[in-house]
């Protein structure tokens, strides 16, 4: 399997830029590679349109609608799949506060089943609500703060700032956890470790490499599932992420073969295909399927967003997307996805007794870590 990897709408570390809240990534995989079998179907497109590289974003709809058919129909004939990837950038900073600060690894006052089960995402989302526009932008300059001590003074002054607004809460559960939660991260920031020790670490947190780990599991996944291997990760080259997009993905090749529980009820961690590859980034004009790449994540792009479409760019883009697939990180996103444990019947009978004795020890430590801050 061939896979070709784009992205749109990168501001890097700039998370709150209104023109551009989302980072996409388009893969497109095939079982042929592109850069031989579709140039010839390129190379008949530029000519017709005068170009010479099909740029989505120079052709606009008008022109780009005058080869789209014939795209799409090679998309159709040569099984050639897109699947969309998104990070909504503001999300992102909140997910990640959480992710550092309520880590029961980490912090004491959170108990490992509430970080570690489902109960994490109820648990995020009542931590969610408490943040607006500017607390979410201080929580991400603290983020990815370089000086240990001004990353620890920040993230004492948003603990005090989430914590004046707990009684925004509606349940008295939920005030008790978070408030104890932010208590004991403000009294143990150097613990927390909430900023990063220097640039290369600011990117591994980066929208781009979040969403370049979803671009790498999917591809290790739909090779599994057609029975292939990935031969080929072309990646369109910027220089900003590059290196750390191969330093991840060298991460993920040494993992392959791993398979682990994530906790009760967590997604599975499955690395067992993952490609041995590392990604080939290369210039997009000197590759036909970063070309193709290019114009379908252009029109998922403006599908996305409600702009315009021809009934032709919508028909090519059917055509890519119907055996393709996508995902999010977003807050609506895991919303979507657990938004079942709403509705989860209520026990008909007591818990397992020693389930029921190692929860009454974790609350105990939970309280005691708070008392002792």
């Amino acid at each position: 399997m061939y896979c070709y990897v784009d992205e749109s709408g990168n501001t890097g570390n700039t998370l709150f830029d209104p023109a551009q809240p989302i980072l996409y990534y388009g893969l497109i995989t095939s079982k042929t590679n592109l850069d031989v079998s579709a140039e010839p179907l390129l190379r008949a497109a530029r000519a017709k349109l005068g170009v010479e590289r099909v740029h989505a974003n120079e052709l606009g709809v008008g022109r780009l609608s005058e080869v789209a058919l014939s795209l799409g129909r090679f998309a159709l004939k040569r099984d050639v799949r897109f699947s969309l990837y998104k990070v909504v950038k503001p999300d992102h900073a909140i997910i990640s506060f959480f992710d550092q600060v309520f880590d029961s690894g980490v912090n004491e006052a959170v108990r490992w089943d509430h970080y570690w089960t489902p109960l994490r995402y109820p648990l995020l989302f009542k931590v969610a609500y408490l943040f607006d526009e500017e607390t979410a932008k201080a929580a991400w300059a603290a983020r990815v703060e370089r000086n240990p001590a001004r990353a620890a003074e920040a993230l004492q002054k948003l603990c005090a700032t989430l914590k004046d607004r707990i009684h925004r809460l509606p349940d008295a559960r939920s005030r008790d956890l978070i408030s104890g939660a932010l208590k004991w991260a403000a009294a143990n920031t150097f613990d927390i470790s909430y900023g990063v020790g220097n640039k290369d670490s600011a990117l591994q947190i980066s929208p781009n490499l979040v969403g370049f780990q979803q671009v790498l599991q999917s591809a290790a996944a739909q090779a599994q599932k057609q029975s292939r291997q990935v031969r080929q990760i072309v990646v369109d080259r910027q220089t900003q992420f590059n290196r750390a997009q191969g330093e991840l993905a060298d991460i993920y090749r040494a993992m392959r073969g791993h398979k682990q529980s994530m906790g009760p009820g967590m997604p599975e961690l499955d690395m067992t295909n993952m490609p041995e590859v590392p990604p080939d980034f290369r210039p997009g004009d000197l590759s036909a399927g970063l070309e193709l790449v290019d114009v379908v994540l252009w029109v998922a792009k403006r599908w996305q967003e409600d702009k315009p479409l021809s009934p032709e760019l919508g028909e090519m883009f059917n055509a890519f997307a119907k055996r393709g697939g996508t995902d999010e990180v977003s807050l609506s996103g895991l919303e979507h996805r657990w938004s079942f444990l709403a509705n989860l019947p209520i026990p008909d009978g007591p818990l397992p007794d020693d389930l029921t004795k190692q929860i009454a020890r974790w609350e105990d430590a939970r309280i005691q870590a708070i008392k002792d801050c």
